[in-house]
């Protein structure tokens, strides 16, 4: 009998041999497809290309909306593209939709595709069988001059790798609204609704595009399931390189370290849409965390690219080890638990 896979991503293995089974012809003008580490497609439309994402809400039923234009819009941005079209599919549970839901969700996209400056141009709505909250996905779709995308590719040892804002901001939302009872007895109610209105900090365009401006940016990458440990891998995968990361310089936040105690997971492997990778050149990052801090975008450096076979290594209290990808996201961990 074959192994039943857990909740969450695939296998990173499978899925890179999933990906690999699909190549692009040079006719389809495909300049970025299908790969292990890159979340966005890249066609070329003659002096611009058009770069288009798609993705779904799955771990939470909490302002699906608003959700779903963030992570589709955070992943074209981060190839230094304008978002600027967006498609939504809702799935709506049988049984369980009324009018105010299907009201509130379009609310909340059409809310969050206005303040990212971005046109709803169409998707598809039902009920559907079988499910007990709402699925939503999305497709978004921006563009970028040929010259002006962000690839993976260019990243080079001696680069440095930043973080902006800290971990893990999409996961410590979910909890604070998943486990409020539990959180909120041992930590107050302050502590837990501060954490839940993280869940409208979740955007990384901004930082993304400032960064885009500049030269010496080598690469951005939107950390999402499997957290940051899943995000540096990817991260170094696309870009054929290795790591160096310092565990003590990654920030986290008060809120997720407190949550982390209580509910027993690792920071390093929680769900983590809300803060941005970004691979820069030692004179580009000198730059762009002077630009961020000008527009109040915290950031950190916390590691170094090195060579392919030097692998993708953590550093922690001045031990060295090998920075595993988590098996599952922490937050399928617990909630299916």
């Amino acid at each position: 009998m074959q192994k039943v896979l857990p909740v969450g991503k695939l296998p990173p293995r499978l899925l890179e041999a999933l990906l690999g089974s699909c190549p692009a012809s040079r006719s389809s003008r495909v300049i970025l497809g299908p790969r292990y580490g890159e979340d966005a497609a890249v066609i070329d439309m003659g002096s611009r290309y058009l770069v288009a994402k798609t993705d779904p809400i799955t771990l939470t039923a909490e302002r699906p909306g608003w959700y779903v234009v963030n992570i589709n819009a955070n992943d074209v941005a981060s190839l230094g593209a304008r978002p600027r079209w967006f498609l939504a599919t809702l799935l709506l549970p049988e049984g369980h939709t009324t009018a105010t839901l299907a009201r509130r969700i379009f609310r909340d996209i059409v809310r969050a595709c206005g303040a990212l400056g971005i046109t709803l141009c169409g998707g598809h709505t039902e009920i559907t069988a079988g499910l007990s909250r709402p699925i939503l996905v999305g497709q978004m779709l921006g563009e970028v001059p040929r010259g002006r995308l962000v690839r993976k590719e260019s990243q080079r040892p001696g680069d440095l790798v930043l973080l902006t804002k800290g971990i893990a901001i999409e996961g410590t939302a979910i909890l604070a609204r998943q486990e409020y009872r539990l959180l909120a007895g041992k930590l107050g109610k302050t502590m837990v609704r501060r954490a839940q209105r993280l869940l409208l900090n979740l955007s990384v365009v901004r930082e993304a595009l400032l960064a885009a401006r500049l030269s010496g940016i080598h690469a951005m990458h939107d950390p999402t399931e499997g957290g940051l440990a899943s995000g540096l891998h990817e991260l170094a995968r696309a870009g054929k390189v290795g790591l160096r990361v310092w565990k003590q310089k990654i920030p986290i936040l008060a809120e997720t370290q407190a949550f982390s105690q209580i509910l027993g997971f690792d920071p390093m492997g929680l769900i983590a849409s809300g803060s941005l990778l970004v691979v820069a050149s030692p004179q580009a990052t000198q730059r762009v965390r002077r630009l961020w801090s000008r527009n109040k975008i915290p950031s950190a450096i916390i590691g170094e690219v090195r060579g392919k076979n030097e692998g993708i290594r953590i550093v922690d209290e001045g031990q060295e080890r090998t920075l595993r990808v988590p098996a599952r996201d922490e937050i399928a961990r617990l909630l299916t638990a």
